[in-house]
């Protein structure tokens, strides 16, 4: 089983309202393959709600308590993005999950790259809060880009 976000299977859980769904992570859902879970709504934030960034550093530093999230409203989200990576790893640990596939630029599911900055959001290497949470506890994380490469995306149909 492979645990995947919320919006990339489709649901309408990002920040705006929206999704920004991938066909090969619908297929992983339609093939039984993949569960889904939207960890800012399991760590009790709405839908919609304001844009997040980390305010320095990545997940690693928001997890160790040296970073914090900030909305776009200035409001701080870190208690429920740790939450909700705390969520999202008790779904993965319920299941027996290895791997999960979560959404590239995002502060919470990022993987490569997220959400950050000190004034405003930009684009920052680092991994999101969850992501960050699910590696320390031994999953692998992809970012939906890395389905492109045919090779990853024949070993999850066989997973």
């Amino acid at each position: 089983m492979i645990l995947v976000a919320a919006c990339l299977a489709g649901m309408n859980c990002n920040y705006k309202g929206e999704s920004s769904p991938n066909e090969r992570v619908m297929e992983l859902v339609r093939r039984g393959k993949a569960i889904y879970i939207c960890p800012e709504q399991a760590g009790g934030l709405p839908t919609p709600r304001s844009g997040a960034r980390i305010i320095e550093g990545d997940g690693n530093d928001v997890l160790d308590y040296n970073s914090k999230v900030i909305s776009d409203g200035r409001r701080d989200f870190t208690r429920e993005f740790r939450r909700g990576a705390e969520e999202t790893w008790r779904t993965a640990d319920r299941f027996g999950i290895k791997i999960a596939i979560l959404k590239q630029r995002s502060p919470s599911c990022g993987c490569g790259y997220i959400q950050g900055g000190k004034y405003k959001r930009m684009l920052t290497k680092g991994n999101g809060v969850t992501t960050a949470y699910l590696i320390r506890r031994g999953i692998k994380v992809l970012s939906e880009e890395s389905l492109n490469d045919e090779d990853i995306w024949r070993e999850l149909l066989t997973a």
